[in-house]
């Protein structure tokens, strides 16, 4: 029998604590089966894996001979204290420490497509990891997000996104400047969802290089990146309706943008 975790003070816990709650800036911290799965895919760097003890599940133990093979440490934990450990109510027996990914222009321009997400300092997790499926069903093929939004990383954010911030390309940290230096550099027209926009988001030729800039929450995007965009687009609303959340008035550009392109 493995030797197994079993105390909440374990020095390994500790650390995975701490990486949960973001105090350990290098590190991500993965909860959950198939998040686990998504991020090993992906090619991400695992440190550790704590592992429920017992488990007969065979998803899970054909992902952990697999991390053993790739040398991570699996560390066989007590369900009590992996539950404890985890982000959710209760842990669905492995969480992953891993190194943070970091992807800079080239990797997120790499490939053929040509529409682009950015997201200026949205703040709510559930929105960013909805954005983030969102972009990914709908065919973006990238995003790129503002300093000042919500970690995409964090738990929350990468069980919102239901995986897509580990298969979808996507840059973090970004200046407004660097923003608009990219938008140069590939040639994309810079449109932003503006309540007050000047054309209907149906009117506008999705088909052409774009990149949809959606805002913060409360203040939409910054009036920098607003007086810089080449179109400002509105979605028709019936009176009485100020706006929309930031995750559906995505979903509803995003979507028209896939509709076009299909034609």
């Amino acid at each position: 029998m493995q030797p197994q975790i079993t105390s909440p003070s374990n020095e390994r816990i500790k650390h995975a604590r701490r990486v949960r709650d973001g105090r350990e800036p290098e590190l991500i911290f993965v909860d959950g089966l198939r998040l686990a799965e998504e991020a090993v895919k992906s090619g991400i760097v695992v440190e550790s894996a704590f592992v429920a003890s017992g488990s007969d599940d065979a998803r899970l133990l054909a992902l952990v001979q697999q991390l053993s093979a790739q040398k991570s440490v699996v560390l066989w934990t007590q369900r009590e204290v992996l539950d404890a450990l985890s982000d959710t109510v209760q842990s669905q027996g492995i969480i992953l420490i891993a190194q943070r990914p970091v992807l800079d222009a080239a990797k997120v321009f790499q490939g053929k497509g040509s529409l682009f997400l950015g997201l200026d300092r949205i703040q709510d997790p559930g929105n960013m990891g909805t954005l983030l499926r969102t972009a990914e069903a709908a065919g973006a093929a990238g995003v790129i997000v503002l300093g000042g939004s919500v970690d995409v990383f964090s738990p929350k954010v990468l069980r919102s996104s239901m995986g897509s911030a580990f298969r979808l390309p996507v840059m973090v940290d970004v200046s407004s400047e660097v923003l608009l230096n990219l938008r140069t550099e590939h040639d994309l027209h810079l449109v932003a969802a503006a309540g007050e926009g000047e054309l209907d988001y149906t009117d506008y030729g999705w088909r052409q290089p774009t990149l949809l800039l959606l805002g913060n929450e409360g203040r939409g995007v910054s009036p920098d990146l607003m007086a810089a965009c080449d179109t400002r687009l509105r979605i028709p609303m019936e009176n009485g309706v100020e706006s929309l959340n930031v995750s559906a008035a995505g979903a509803v550009m995003l979507f028209e943008a896939a509709r076009q392109r299909r034609l």
